[in-house]
């Protein structure tokens, strides 16, 4: 598999991918209204050329054929960037790790441009690949912390070992 950046030659298949991950979510996608339809697409023309130019965003390639994307941007949050996935979709035949992988590509992206935190949405689609970035949560989103960062970022920890927090509270009296 091959992750690589997307051109305007991409736009059809982004757009033919993302319509049969939504049939896939939703089967009854194609009997919503036409504005509903639209609101669940991510690949409106304006999107692809925005995250076209953001660094961030992926395709999943293999023999020619797309099999998943990821749409990030850099923004500012207070004083210091983060990258924020918009949207990660993979198709339901595609091979096994290909969300891994473009999470992967975003992560590597933001730590090439010097950022160093990822936060991304965790659906159970996702909990394994955000697990393998060393994620944490911090409510319904997972923030990847890169280098020093990882050891003392506040939120619950996805591969089970305990945060700084946790291994520098003294346990409860009488437990």
């Amino acid at each position: 598999m091959r992750y690589r950046t997307f051109t305007d030659h991409d736009y059809a298949a982004l757009q033919a991918l993302d319509l049969d991950v939504q049939r896939a979510l939703a089967p009854a996608f194609d009997t919503l209204a036409e504005r509903e339809r639209a609101g669940r697409l991510h690949t409106s023309l304006p999107a692809l050329k925005f995250y076209e130019r953001s660094e961030h965003s992926f395709v999943a390639e293999d023999s020619g054929v797309l099999h998943g994307f990821v749409f990030a941007q850099s923004v500012w949050q207070g004083d210091r960037p983060i990258v924020l996935v918009r949207t990660l979709s993979v198709h339901p035949d595609a091979p096994a790790g290909t969300a891994e992988g473009l999470l992967h590509a975003t992560v590597k992206s933001a730590y090439d441009t010097a950022v160093y935190e990822i936060h991304y949405p965790v659906p159970p689609t996702l909990r394994a690949a955000a697990t393998a970035e060393g994620a944490v949560l911090t409510g319904a989103y997972a923030v990847t912390h890169l280098g020093t960062r990882a050891q003392t970022a506040p939120g619950e920890r996805l591969d089970g070992q305990p945060s700084d927090d946790e291994r520098r509270t003294p346990p409860a009296q009488g437990a």
